[in-house]
């Protein structure tokens, strides 16, 4: 990703601040969930198909299953990196594998959207220890 599409996706994913959190929502402003804002500023920039849509997905299928869905979608279109840049993904596991994920504004500040506080929010990873210790890694688009 060039430094001009890392700081369109920084800008985009600002524009989602505190959108409440809704379960498979899509909607700025209205409701969204973590891996929808994702896609949707993604697509947004022109950085994913248009049709890319990975719904329907359960609330909870994260805590009943070990298939790395999430982490599987998001190889599909990006490629792991040690030293995360502004518009890449963080993925965390929650439940028995990865299962949210925000888009890095500068690491370790995130924005995602994130049931605990109900909306689409930025967070200082280093400052929370219920994600910090779920960290899965970094992933840059293609």
């Amino acid at each position: 990703m060039t430094p001009q599409l890392r700081q369109n996706v920084v800008s985009e994913a600002l524009t989602w601040l505190n959108t409440p959190y809704h379960h498979q929502g899509d909607l700025k402003g209205v409701g969204v969930d973590c891996v929808m804002v994702m896609i949707e500023v993604y697509k947004a920039c022109g950085l994913v198909p248009s049709t890319l849509d990975p719904r329907p997905y359960t609330h909870d299928w994260h805590m009943h299953r070990s298939e790395e869905n999430y982490l599987a979608g998001v190889m599909d279109l990006a490629e792991r990196v040690d030293e995360p840049q502004p518009g890449d993904i963080a993925l965390f596991t929650f439940g028995r594998c990865v299962s949210h994920g925000g888009i890095v504004i500068k690491w370790p500040v995130i924005i995602h959207a994130y049931i605990e506080h109900g909306a689409v929010v930025l967070t200082d990873v280093s400052k929370s220890a219920a994600l910090l210790a779920r960290l899965h890694g970094f992933y840059s688009l293609r």
